[in-house]
C-alpha cells in the first residue's frame, strides 16, 4: 500500500512563493510517476504538473509553465513543487498523486489513472 502526506501549503501574497512537499510510503515509490493536481471552490479537480518514474519527463499546465517547478527524490521518496510568483488564481487545495502504467502522456494529464491520492493541502493566495 502506499500513503501520501502533503505538507507545506499556508497562506501567501500575491507574487509570494510557496514549496509544497508530498511524503510517500512504500519502498517502490520510485516506480511511480508522480503528480500534482488541485482543486479550488466550486471546480473540478484540475491537473497542475506531473513527472514520470525516472524524472525524465515532466508536465506541466499552460498556467503554471515557468511559475512552477515539480521534482522528486526517490531517496527520500519525497515529491515537491515550487510555486514561485503566485497569483490569487492559484488558490485551491493541491494534492499528491501517484501513478504507475502510463502508456501515454496523455495519462500524466488524468485524475483517474493515478491510483493514490494524499489528503490535500490548502494554499491561499491574497491579492
Amino acid at each position: 500500500q502506499v500513503q501520501l502526506v502533503e505538507s507545506g501549503g499556508g497562506l501567501v501574497q500575491a507574487g509570494g512563493s510557496l514549496r509544497l512537499s508530498c511524503a510517500v510510503s512504500g519502498r517502490t515509490f520510485r516506480r511511480y510517476a508522480m503528480g500534482w493536481f488541485r482543486q479550488a471552490p466550486g471546480k473540478e479537480r484540475e491537473f497542475v504538473t506531473a513527472m514520470s518514474w525516472n524524472s525524465g519527463s515532466t508536465y506541466y499546465v499552460d498556467s503554471v509553465k515557468g511559475r512552477f517547478t515539480i521534482s522528486r527524490d526517490n531517496a527520500k521518496n519525497t515529491v515537491n513543487l515550487q510555486m514561485n510568483s503566485l497569483k490569487p488564481e492559484d488558490t485551491a487545495v493541491y494534492y499528491c498523486a501517484a501513478g504507475r502504467t502510463f502508456y501515454t502522456t496523455t495519462y500524466y494529464y488524468r485524475a483517474d489513472k493515478y491510483a493514490y491520492w494524499g489528503q490535500g493541502t490548502q494554499v491561499t493566495v491574497s491579492s
